[in-house]
Protein backbone atom coordinates (compact mmCIF):
# COMPACT_ATOMS: atom_id res chain seq x y z
CA UNK A 1 0.00 0.00 0.00
CA UNK A 2 1.39 3.42 -0.90
CA UNK A 3 1.90 5.97 1.88
CA UNK A 4 0.05 8.51 -0.30
CA UNK A 5 -2.99 6.20 -0.30
CA UNK A 6 -2.75 5.88 3.49
CA UNK A 7 -2.45 9.66 3.92
CA UNK A 8 -5.49 10.17 1.68
CA UNK A 9 -7.54 7.59 3.62
CA UNK A 10 -6.63 9.30 6.90
CA UNK A 11 -7.66 12.73 5.60
CA UNK A 12 -10.94 11.37 4.19
CA UNK A 13 -11.66 9.67 7.53
CA UNK A 14 -10.80 12.80 9.53
CA UNK A 15 -13.24 14.77 7.36
CA UNK A 16 -15.97 12.16 7.90
CA UNK A 17 -15.41 12.02 11.66
CA UNK A 18 -15.52 15.82 11.89
CA UNK A 19 -18.66 15.99 9.73
CA UNK A 20 -20.41 13.69 12.23
CA UNK A 21 -19.15 15.36 15.39
CA UNK A 22 -16.47 12.86 16.39
CA UNK A 23 -13.66 14.83 18.01
CA UNK A 24 -10.52 12.73 18.14
CA UNK A 25 -8.17 12.83 21.11
CA UNK A 26 -4.77 14.54 20.74
CA UNK A 27 -2.31 12.35 18.82
CA UNK A 28 -4.60 9.36 18.24
CA UNK A 29 -3.06 6.09 17.08
CA UNK A 30 -4.07 5.52 13.45
CA UNK A 31 -4.21 2.14 11.72
CA UNK A 32 -4.80 1.85 7.96
CA UNK A 33 -4.69 -1.52 6.24
CA UNK A 34 -5.42 -3.19 2.92
CA UNK A 35 -4.95 -6.54 4.69
CA UNK A 36 -1.96 -7.22 2.47
CA UNK A 37 -4.18 -7.74 -0.58
CA UNK A 38 -3.18 -4.59 -2.47
CA UNK A 39 -6.66 -3.17 -3.17
CA UNK A 40 -7.62 -0.82 -0.32
CA UNK A 41 -10.87 0.38 -1.95
CA UNK A 42 -12.10 -3.21 -2.21
CA UNK A 43 -10.60 -4.69 0.96
CA UNK A 44 -9.39 -2.26 3.61
CA UNK A 45 -10.12 -0.41 6.81
CA UNK A 46 -9.21 2.80 8.66
CA UNK A 47 -9.13 2.56 12.45
CA UNK A 48 -8.29 5.00 15.22
CA UNK A 49 -7.31 3.54 18.58
CA UNK A 50 -9.01 5.73 21.18
CA UNK A 51 -8.19 3.65 24.28
CA UNK A 52 -5.62 0.88 24.64
CA UNK A 53 -5.63 -0.53 28.14
CA UNK A 54 -4.67 -3.91 29.56
CA UNK A 55 -8.33 -4.77 30.19
CA UNK A 56 -10.16 -3.02 27.35
CA UNK A 57 -9.84 -0.95 24.21
CA UNK A 58 -11.95 1.38 22.09
CA UNK A 59 -11.66 2.08 18.38
CA UNK A 60 -13.36 4.30 15.85
CA UNK A 61 -13.45 3.00 12.28
CA UNK A 62 -14.29 4.45 8.90
CA UNK A 63 -15.60 1.92 6.39
CA UNK A 64 -16.25 2.91 2.77
CA UNK A 65 -19.13 1.53 0.69
CA UNK A 66 -18.58 -2.14 -0.17
CA UNK A 67 -15.08 -2.01 1.40
CA UNK A 68 -14.63 -5.43 2.98
CA UNK A 69 -12.93 -6.29 6.24
CA UNK A 70 -12.32 -9.96 5.44
CA UNK A 71 -13.66 -12.99 7.32
CA UNK A 72 -11.82 -13.38 10.61
CA UNK A 73 -12.20 -14.16 14.28
CA UNK A 74 -10.38 -13.57 17.52
CA UNK A 75 -9.44 -16.25 20.06
CA UNK A 76 -9.45 -13.87 23.02
CA UNK A 77 -11.21 -10.64 22.08
CA UNK A 78 -14.90 -10.05 22.81
CA UNK A 79 -16.16 -6.96 21.00
CA UNK A 80 -19.16 -4.74 20.62
CA UNK A 81 -19.46 -3.34 17.11
CA UNK A 82 -21.54 -0.15 17.08
CA UNK A 83 -22.73 1.55 13.91
CA UNK A 84 -22.39 5.26 14.72
CA UNK A 85 -23.44 6.49 11.27
CA UNK A 86 -24.63 4.83 8.07
CA UNK A 87 -25.37 1.15 7.53
CA UNK A 88 -22.91 -1.61 8.39
CA UNK A 89 -23.42 -5.16 7.12
CA UNK A 90 -21.89 -8.08 9.02
CA UNK A 91 -21.80 -11.63 7.72
CA UNK A 92 -21.03 -14.64 9.91
CA UNK A 93 -19.41 -17.95 9.04
CA UNK A 94 -21.06 -20.61 11.21
CA UNK A 95 -22.10 -24.25 10.74
CA UNK A 96 -25.68 -23.62 11.88
CA UNK A 97 -28.67 -21.96 10.18
CA UNK A 98 -28.75 -19.26 12.88
CA UNK A 99 -26.27 -17.61 15.18
CA UNK A 100 -27.30 -16.54 18.68
CA UNK A 101 -26.13 -12.96 19.21
CA UNK A 102 -26.73 -10.04 21.47
CA UNK A 103 -28.12 -7.35 19.14
CA UNK A 104 -28.95 -3.99 20.73
CA UNK A 105 -28.46 -5.68 24.14
CA UNK A 106 -31.17 -8.32 23.47
CA UNK A 107 -30.40 -11.95 22.60
CA UNK A 108 -31.58 -12.89 19.14
CA UNK A 109 -31.24 -15.71 16.62
CA UNK A 110 -29.79 -14.14 13.49
CA UNK A 111 -30.07 -16.08 10.19
CA UNK A 112 -26.58 -17.12 9.11
CA UNK A 113 -27.40 -17.09 5.40
CA UNK A 114 -27.76 -13.30 5.13
CA UNK A 115 -25.88 -10.34 6.60
CA UNK A 116 -26.97 -8.58 9.76
CA UNK A 117 -27.35 -4.90 8.85
CA UNK A 118 -26.84 -2.38 11.63
CA UNK A 119 -28.28 1.12 11.23
CA UNK A 120 -26.94 4.18 13.04
CA UNK A 121 -26.98 3.58 16.79
CA UNK A 122 -27.34 -0.21 16.59
CA UNK A 123 -24.82 -2.65 18.03
CA UNK A 124 -23.90 -6.31 18.11
CA UNK A 125 -21.74 -8.22 20.59
CA UNK A 126 -19.30 -10.69 19.03
CA UNK A 127 -17.79 -13.43 21.17
CA UNK A 128 -14.34 -14.99 20.76
CA UNK A 129 -14.16 -17.53 17.93
CA UNK A 130 -17.12 -16.12 15.96
CA UNK A 131 -16.01 -15.68 12.34
CA UNK A 132 -17.23 -12.43 10.81
CA UNK A 133 -16.64 -9.95 8.00
CA UNK A 134 -18.15 -6.53 7.43
CA UNK A 135 -18.62 -3.69 4.96
CA UNK A 136 -20.60 -0.44 4.61
CA UNK A 137 -23.87 -0.63 2.72
CA UNK A 138 -24.21 3.17 2.81
CA UNK A 139 -21.67 5.51 1.13
CA UNK A 140 -19.60 5.01 4.28
CA UNK A 141 -20.12 3.97 7.87
CA UNK A 142 -18.61 5.34 11.06
CA UNK A 143 -18.21 2.37 13.36
CA UNK A 144 -17.22 2.07 17.00
CA UNK A 145 -15.64 -0.91 18.67
CA UNK A 146 -15.43 -1.48 22.40
CA UNK A 147 -13.68 -4.69 23.32
CA UNK A 148 -11.60 -6.63 25.74
CA UNK A 149 -7.86 -6.12 25.44
CA UNK A 150 -6.77 -5.98 21.82
CA UNK A 151 -3.80 -7.81 20.33
CA UNK A 152 -3.71 -7.14 16.58
CA UNK A 153 -0.44 -9.01 16.16
CA UNK A 154 -1.47 -12.42 17.48
CA UNK A 155 -5.28 -12.47 17.93
CA UNK A 156 -6.54 -12.05 14.35
CA UNK A 157 -7.29 -15.28 12.52
CA UNK A 158 -8.27 -14.79 8.88
CA UNK A 159 -10.13 -17.42 6.85
CA UNK A 160 -8.10 -16.51 3.74
CA UNK A 161 -4.46 -17.34 4.47
CA UNK A 162 -3.32 -14.64 2.00
CA UNK A 163 -4.73 -11.95 4.29
CA UNK A 164 -2.36 -10.13 6.61
CA UNK A 165 -3.37 -7.75 9.38
CA UNK A 166 -0.83 -5.05 8.46
CA UNK A 167 0.11 -3.72 5.03
CA UNK A 168 3.51 -3.50 3.42
CA UNK A 169 4.01 0.23 2.86
CA UNK A 170 5.63 1.83 -0.17
CA UNK A 171 7.02 5.20 0.98
CA UNK A 172 6.08 7.45 -1.93
CA UNK A 173 5.53 10.53 0.28
CA UNK A 174 6.03 11.58 3.90
CA UNK A 175 3.56 10.18 6.44
CA UNK A 176 0.97 12.58 7.88
CA UNK A 177 0.78 10.49 11.06
CA UNK A 178 2.64 7.56 12.56
CA UNK A 179 0.65 4.35 12.15
CA UNK A 180 0.30 1.59 14.75
CA UNK A 181 2.23 -0.64 12.32
CA UNK A 182 5.07 1.90 11.94
CA UNK A 183 6.47 0.71 15.26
Amino acid sequence: MKRSEINSAIQRSKDIFERHGWALPPNPRWDVTDFGLGDFEKCGLVLVNLAEQKEYCEKLMCVQKDQLTPMHCHAQKKEDIICRFGKLAIRFDVDTPNVKLQVNNDWDLVPADKPLVLASGERVTLTPGLKHEFWAESDYAVVGEVSTANDDVSDNYFKNEDVGRFSQIVEDEAPVVKLVSDG
